[in-house]
Formats: structure tokens, C-alpha cells, sequence
């Protein structure tokens, strides 16, 4: 007969009871304010002017989201910035790994070269005129690919792929090229299956970045709806609600009885959802990813 252990149970220290408090506490402060956005755009629009509301809605009710979604152009600004959020991510990893891994690579003559003009860009802008007129002469105004062109190189995105392939064992390389793989074949087949904690963080900054991008669509393609994202349309929504100079579409929403508090929870809600969605996939790649210049057994 097995007898288990008897003897005293170990008491939590101070310091665990202290760090258990904090954790409680961290939690509370970071997990409150989302729980009383969703609850206030879950809830019915004229009761949350009353106030009150906290973690569960008083009336719960889609109206708020039945309003933004009936609301002219959603549908289709929803399928565009979806497309640009993907097309723009894969696109945009593609090619910095690309550049990266060639700044990686020691035999690379214009290596130290490339690397300051990068570097340069994280300081140093054209500014918001001379991206326009550039812009308008490479005739990408109302067209798509003005959401993925301009932003497929991205200096900081490039040397955090850089950081991780710089410690990669070189010895990885001279054995595949010895074995007589090519430059291509070792990057797709070695160097990108082993980045693949930097590579999923740096595909969520660089698809949080398209899906949050309005500013772009404002200045290019404000004149094509049918190029529009859905984060224009719901700044659109959310200036109309709070000047009301949009007198037809404040009408439909008064109509609704929609209150702007309501349609700006419900805007917030349905802005980080698809992060939300996304982010427990690349979690545990995240910690990995960005620890530059971690020391790998």
C-alpha cells in the first residue's frame, strides 16, 4: 500500500502573496476597461446614458452593431480592409525578411551601407507632401495597391529579422551550400523555418498597422468608395455622431436611437476583435521574437 506524503504543506512567502496581490491587481486594471467597453456596447443606447453600467450590460441588445453594420458602406469597406490587412502582412513579411536576410549575410559587400540608409529612415521622413506628390506620380491614387506598396519596407521590421538571423549559426549556411543549396533554397528552407517566433511578431506590428490605417485612405483614396476601409467608414461614423454635421447619416442614426457613446464603444469592440482572434496564435511566439539578440542553444 502506497501512503502519500504527511508532512506539512509549505506556506506561501511574502513575496509570493505580495506578487500574487500585484498580478490581481494588474489583472483588474487591464481586463476592466475592455469588460465595461463591451458591456456599454452590448447594452441598450438610451439606457447607457443613465450611467451605471460596469462589467454586464443592464438592456443587452446587437442594436449598436445593427446600426454600424447597416450603416452605407460597411460591407465592402470591411472586405477591403481585410484584403489589405492579409495581402499587406504576407507581402510586407516577404519582402523584410528578404532584405534582412541579405544584411545578414557577412560576404554582402553593401551591407554597412544599407544598413545606415535604413537606419536613416527611422529618423528622417519625407514629410506628408512629398509622400503625396510622390504618390500621385506613381498613379497609386484610387487604386488598392496604395495600401501595400508604399508600406512594404519597413526599416525597424528589417533589422529585428536581421537581430534573430544574425544569430542563427553560420555553419547552418556552409552546410546546406555545401550539400549544393542555393542562396534561395536556404532561406526558404532553413533561415525562414527557424525565424519563426520574429517573423509571427512582426506579422502581427505589421498587421495591426494595416487593419488599424485610416489616414491613408483619407488622403488617396477619399474620392473611390469603393476603395474604402472599414476603419475610414467607422471615423466617418464617429465624427457624424459627435458634430453631427453629417445631417442625413445623423439622422439615420437618431432614427435608430443610437447614442454616440454607444457607437463609439461598439466601433472600439469591433476595431480589436480580429487582433483579439489573432493574438492567442502568435502568443507564444511572441516572447521569443523579441528578445534581440538572445543567446540560442
Amino acid at each position: 500500500m502506497t501512503h502519500l506524503p504527511t508532512g506539512p504543506r509549505a506556506r506561501p512567502s511574502t513575496f509570493d502573496l505580495v506578487n500574487g496581490a500585484l498580478m490581481l491587481l494588474v489583472l483588474i486594471v487591464t481586463v476592466y476597461p475592455f469588460l465595461n467597453v463591451l458591456a456599454i456596447a452590448l447594452n441598450q443606447s438610451q439606457d447607457t446614458v443613465r450611467g451605471g453600467i460596469t462589467v454586464f450590460p443592464r438592456h443587452p441588445t446587437l442594436d449598436n452593431f445593427r446600426a454600424i453594420f447597416a450603416y452605407g458602406n460597411i460591407p465592402q469597406a470591411f472586405f477591403i480592409s481585410v484584403a489589405r490587412t492579409v495581402i499587406g502582412t504576407v507581402l510586407s513579411l516577404g519582402a523584410c525578411a528578404m532584405v534582412a536576410y541579405v544584411l545578414s549575410r557577412r560576404d554582402f559587400l553593401g551591407r554597412g551601407l544599407l544598413s545606415r540608409f535604413l537606419a536613416i529612415t527611422l529618423y528622417v521622413s519625407g514629410g506628408l507632401i512629398p509622400g503625396f506628390l510622390l504618390i500621385r506620380d506613381l498613379h497609386l491614387m484610387n487604386t488598392f495597391w496604395v495600401y501595400i506598396l508604399p508600406t512594404l519596407i519597413n526599416a525597424f521590421n528589417i533589422f529585428m529579422i536581421r537581430s534573430y538571423m544574425d544569430e542563427l549559426p553560420v555553419e547552418l549556411q556552409e552546410s546546406a551550400r555545401i550539400d549544393g543549396a542555393n542562396d534561395l533554397v536556404i532561406f526558404v528552407r532553413i533561415i525562414l523555418p527557424l525565424c519563426a517566433p520574429v517573423l509571427a511578431t512582426v506579422a502581427l506590428f505589421i498587421a495591426v498597422g494595416q487593419w488599424n490605417s485610416w489616414f491613408d485612405t483619407y488622403l488617396y483614396n477619399s474620392s473611390s468608395p469603393q476603395l474604402s476601409t472599414l476603419q475610414f467608414e467607422l471615423m466617418k461614423i464617429l465624427q457624424s455622431t459627435q458634430s453631427g454635421a453629417d445631417a442625413m447619416h445623423s439622422s439615420e442614426l437618431k432614427t435608430q436611437q443610437i447614442t454616440p457613446d454607444s457607437i463609439k464603444m461598439a466601433i472600439t469592440i469591433i476595431t480589436i476583435t480580429p487582433i483579439l482572434v489573432v493574438y492567442p496564435f502568435l502568443q507564444r511566439y511572441f516572447v521569443a521574437g523579441m528578445t534581440l539578440g538572445a543567446v540560442k542553444g
